[in-house]
């Protein structure tokens, strides 16, 4: 499937199917009647095989970073460590603290993942209750050893907080295989779907943790979202359109298959890679054995390129491709394959790029 004009090669939101932009165009309801039942559970359903999880699905009508905020307020009890590679994963720890929550970070430089045995030695020195991980770090295009830290964070008897929001739907998640505890999304990146809605897996203990926070508000409480949940429904007007269009979403993903679509996701972005480097002469910038498969940050440097400059000749030609982040904007810029985004399609793109680089 080919994409039209113009082709969006952006980190979130992404491009989207016409036939999930045309769910956006249903008839509403009220969210209190039996229409809107069937629509929440068979959402649910869909969210659980999606995360591999038993665990109730929570629908938040924010971006993730109120789940960053929900997390700050009802998972964490006093302390988290939180795991910081990157500016989203620094956002995560900024949430955390500004919630007057006690923060302490686990550093690496921007590029390289966070690994087991970092953050074993850690955890063996911290009074931390739980921790704070981004799973893939869109800012750099690292994507963090998820399964291994969670089973760090399992032996030392803390609740996990995983921000899986670039990944999932595009990378193996395993919610009850790994025990990952909260793991939160919004659907603006691989789920290829308009932002709006943004969900969580939360498992038993994070509600018995929930269950005794104070002042936790009301929007972000989530026992109040698991009171309403358990009657398929939400406290407050939840994104009815969005909620079709994920539910359409999940259901071409599920029939191009869920592995299937991983491996998309990795095959593509393989291509990406290899081309940029060995073709245009430009170099992957994170840590080659931690880089992301749902984005390429790429350096220009290696060849004297002003990464800005090339993003708007591409862009002139209808082609969006992600900016650098923050200090990196002139230095790299970032190629998503999230969602629907196909070998035809970067194809074509980095030929346009390769016509622009020749001058």
């Amino acid at each position: 499937m080919i994409m039209e004009f113009p082709k969006l090669f952006t980190v979130g939101p992404v491009y989207v199917r016409k036939e999930v932009r045309d769910e956006m165009s249903k008839q509403m309801f009220s969210h209190r009647s039996k229409q809107y039942e069937e629509l929440h559970s068979g959402l649910q359903a869909k969210l659980q095989k999606l995360l591999g999880t038993k665990n109730q699905v929570l629908y938040y009508t924010s971006s993730a970073t109120g789940i960053w905020e929900s997390c700050a307020r009802n998972v964490v009890e006093k302390k988290a460590l939180c795991c910081v590679n990157g500016e989203f994963s620094k956002k995560f720890a900024d949430v955390i603290a500004a919630n007057g929550k006690e923060v302490e970070r686990l550093e690496k430089p921007i590029g390289h993942a966070i690994l087991p045995e970092e953050l074993d030695a850690a955890l063996s020195k911290s009074n931390a209750d739980s921790v704070s991980i981004v799973h893939n770090e869109t800012s750099t295009g690292v994507m963090n050893p998820l399964s291994e830290l969670v089973k760090v964070c399992k032996k030392h008897s803390v609740l996990t907080m995983v921000d899986v929001v670039s990944s999932v739907g595009g990378a193996p998640i395993y919610v009850d295989k790994d025990g990952i505890d909260v793991c939160l999304f919004s659907v603006q990146k691989c789920l290829a779907v308009p932002p709006g809605l943004a969900c969580a897996s939360v498992s038993q203990a994070a509600f018995e943790r929930s269950s005794k926070a104070i002042n936790k508000g009301y929007y972000f409480d989530m026992k109040v979202l698991e009171k309403f949940n358990l009657k398929n429904n939400t406290p407050a007007t939840p994104p009815i359109p969005q909620m079709f269009a994920l539910s359409k979403s999940l259901d071409l993903i599920f029939e191009e298959g869920l592995e299937a679509v991983w491996k998309r996701h990795k095959e593509v972005s393989d291509y990406v890679k290899k081309r940029c480097i060995n073709d245009f002469g430009f170099k992957l910038f994170p840590d080659p054995k931690h880089a992301s498969v749902t984005m390429s940050c790429i350096d220009t440097t290696t060849k004297g390129v002003n990464a800005k400059d090339l993003l708007a000749k591409m862009k002139e030609k209808k082609y969006i491709i992600g900016s650098g982040y923050g200090e990196l904007k002139e230095k790299t810029f970032r190629v998503g394959n999230m969602g629907q985004v196909y070998m035809d399609d970067v194809k074509e793109m980095l030929d346009v790029m390769a016509s622009i680089l020749k001058g």
